[in-house]
């Protein structure tokens, strides 16, 4: 069943039992509130009648006179004398008074609905004045009455209710096909990400959570067809700076085969051969690093890192480079900063990063650590001639390389390492004129 099917029987079933409740309640709350007017209007006419007795008919005696002119007002009534326990008058025949008589208690005045032949009535009860007579007035009215009318009530609003429900229904509907529509497109969006037509991918009007949804699909769509992008870019340029040492070991290999060098070439040769090796085997290195970065989680071992002494670490491991190129390399780190991260990768992600602002730097690196707030950041900065602003957006991705580049992978596994260590790192200029690699971890990863 379609979701809009299964949200109009939803909503259906819903408004059909708050219809059927709501209506058996009216319906019951219509004869208790019939019941109460009746007994009212009864109590009013009651009221009337034992004013007209006490003003005309004022004595016992005269009873009768009065009995005579209450058979003239087509009421039912009982003239009851409490002191007695007997029907002194009714306007009912002799053989129904005594039914009512035998068949309810006349003395009860908490009793307010009687019965008689299996019919019930309304009653209401007025005594007549003074009170030492003992006389009472007890008015009837058949709850046949008052159930047609409860019975024409009903009906009225039955018909409202499935004039009602059917407007409901049809509004209902309505907003589940709005509501729907929106995810029914969204399917067919879907569908073109599976088969990979990105570019045909087409916006949806929405509103709420579900234009919430549609942003997650168009942006998850983006990723996709960039990752989709970079993976393609990725195997072009692993397959160049594969094939470029593969053809140059080759060559010299076949060379060297068929006896086309001296022994002074045939020498160098070997040593070139030597050399690509150790690069292809780098550049392989590096590639099954970045791919166990990417996707085995297991590959991190989270330990408590005190800053300072990492950073002393990282200082430490490129002086043998600083001092080849002559290069200043200066540290400045705040004091009592602690994080939980990969002592071992983080260390490798900010060796990448500080070696390749040597390679770039002319004569000075710096990196600072501080931490502001609740936020932790080292920045590792150079006074190089930095990095063209149309290559920022791609620097971090695999084989991207700028000038004196070596792999074109130490970036896009210093990101895959800082990444999965809950942080972040973007590239701007520096201050010095070069490059500023900027690093933020949160303060979930502080002790």
């Amino acid at each position: 069943m379609k979701l809009q099917s299964q949200l109009n029987a939803a909503f259906t079933t819903l408004l059909l039992i708050i219809m059927a409740v709501t209506g058996y309640v009216i319906y019951s709350m219509i004869l208790d509130m019939l019941i109460q007017d009746e007994q009212r209007q009864l109590g009013q006419k009651g009221d009337i009648l034992v004013d007209v007795l006490n003003e005309q008919y004022g004595t016992r005696l005269d009873l009768q006179e009065f009995s005579n002119f209450l058979q003239d007002q087509d009421l039912q009534l009982f003239m009851y004398d409490r002191n007695q326990d007997t029907v002194f008058f009714s306007t009912m025949s002799s053989v129904v008074a005594n039914g009512f008589f035998q068949s309810n208690d006349f003395s009860d005045e908490n009793e307010n609905l009687w019965e008689y032949q299996n019919d019930k009535y309304v009653t209401s009860r007025i005594m007549v004045y003074p009170e030492s007579t003992g006389l009472e007035l007890i008015l009837l009215t058949p709850m046949n009455d008052l159930q047609i009318v409860q019975q024409n009530f009903f009906l009225r609003l039955l018909v409202v209710f499935l004039f009602g429900g059917a407007a409901a229904v049809l509004l209902s509907y309505f907003l589940t096909n709005k509501l729907v529509t929106p995810l029914s497109q969204l399917k067919r969006q879907l569908k073109k990400i599976e088969k990979r037509q990105f570019d045909d991918i087409e916006r949806i009007k929405a509103t709420g959570e579900i234009k919430e949804v549609e942003q997650s699909v168009y942006d998850m769509a983006q990723e996709l067809q960039r990752y989709m992008n970079s993976q393609q870019t990725f195997f072009q340029n692993a397959s160049h700076e594969l094939k470029t040492p593969l053809m140059t070991i080759q060559g010299y290999a076949e060379g060297i085969k068929d006896k086309i060098f001296d022994e002074k070439d045939e020498e160098k040769g070997l040593e070139v051969m030597v050399s690509e090796v150790k690069r292809l085997k780098m550049i392989i290195n590096e590639m099954i690093l970045l791919a166990k970065l990417d996707s085995e989680a297991n590959a991190y071992q989270p330990e408590h890192i005190d800053v300072s002494l990492l950073i002393d670490q990282v200082v430490d491991r490129a002086l043998p480079l600083i001092n080849e190129k002559d290069i200043v390399l200066g540290s400045k780190v705040d004091s009592d900063i602690n994080l939980v991260a990969d002592k071992e990768k983080l260390l490798r992600a900010l060796l990448n990063l500080t070696f390749n602002g040597i390679r770039h730097a002319k004569s000075q690196v710096n990196i600072i650590t501080y931490r502001k707030d609740r936020l932790i950041t080292i920045r590792i900065e150079d006074d190089g001639d930095g990095i063209p602003e149309e290559l920022i957006p791609h620097i971090f991705h695999r084989f991207v390389k700028g000038k004196n580049g070596e792999t074109g992978l130490g970036l896009a596994i210093a990101r895959a390492i800082i990444e999965q260590s809950g942080g972040k790192i973007s590239v701007g200029k520096s201050e010095l004129g070069g490059a500023s690699f900027e690093i933020t971890f949160t303060s979930k990863l502080q002790n």
